[in-house]
């Protein structure tokens, strides 16, 4: 059963795509309006919608039932339900590929990104993802260090460039994503400046390392960040990072293309 049919009740209302987001993928798929994209892993299908919105057809992929009824319709987007290893897509029938922070989610990678190479004709695959070995260890990890824990669950990024490249014989760029101090879309760290968020329990339902985590040590780490916003402390402890507007904390975007 997928997860997200379980975690995913009110994941529409905390993960709202986020223009930089959106504006980045336009740029690196480089395709003209029209185009047919293919969202593996659509979740509620907001990266789907917001692409339909800018002009092009979007062809979404999810398993979860739950996750797909909160979906918005729109006419140039089309549901599917299957999973990244077995695409029901037919062979080259889309312009490009994107994956939003979904591929530490599925069981087998090496299948994914051939199934990913197989229904793609000429454009790029690109996916949004993380890896924990590029980020410094920010003050989230002090009160939920079981975050810095499930992180693991992602591959490190020189590993899942080179499982890319030998699975789709592809050229493989890698693109730092910073975190600006205001995104839309509320993943694990993009709250990194705004501490209360966390205390939200919506906030929470809608990050998975959240939402699958034992709930005692969710608790915890909430009754410990609750206190230290309340005291001050964790101000006078972190308060340096009021000064930033956008941070590095290992997030990425990865674009295979084909070889002219």
């Amino acid at each position: 059963m997928p997860i997200y049919n379980s975690i995913g009740q009110q994941y529409s209302k905390t993960r709202v795509p986020d223009a930089r987001i959106v504006n980045t993928l336009i740029d690196q798929l480089n395709l003209p309006k029209g185009s047919t994209i293919a969202d593996i892993g659509a979740g509620t299908g907001s990266y789907s919608l917001a692409l339909a919105n800018q002009g092009f057809s979007v062809n979404a992929i999810e398993p979860s039932p739950v996750m797909q009824k909160q979906a918005v319709e729109h006419p140039q987007v089309k549901w599917f339900t299957g999973y990244a290893e077995d695409l029901p897509l037919a062979d080259n029938s889309v312009d490009a590929v994107i994956s939003i922070l979904t591929i530490h989610h599925f069981s087998n990678l090496e299948k994914s990104f051939q199934e990913m190479h197989r229904v793609v004709r000429n454009g790029a695959i690109v996916l949004l993802t993380f890896d924990i070995r590029l980020a410094q260890k920010i003050w989230l990890y002090d009160y939920f260090p079981f975050l810095w824990q499930d992180a693991s669950r992602f591959l490190p990024l020189n590993e899942l460039a080179n499982l890319i490249q030998a699975n789709t014989k592809r050229h493989v760029e890698i693109i730092p994503f910073l975190l600006p101090h205001d995104l839309s879309d509320l993943f694990a760290a993009a709250a990194w400046k705004r501490p209360k968020l966390y205390l939200q329990q919506e906030v929470r339902a809608g990050i998975s390392s959240f939402a699958l985590a034992e709930p005692n040590l969710v608790k915890q780490g909430v009754k410990l960040l609750a206190a230290d916003l309340s005291s001050g402390e964790w101000g006078a402890k972190y308060g340096e990072i009021e000064k930033l507007t956008q941070i590095d904390v290992g997030y990425r975007f990865i674009r295979a293309t084909l070889d002219n």
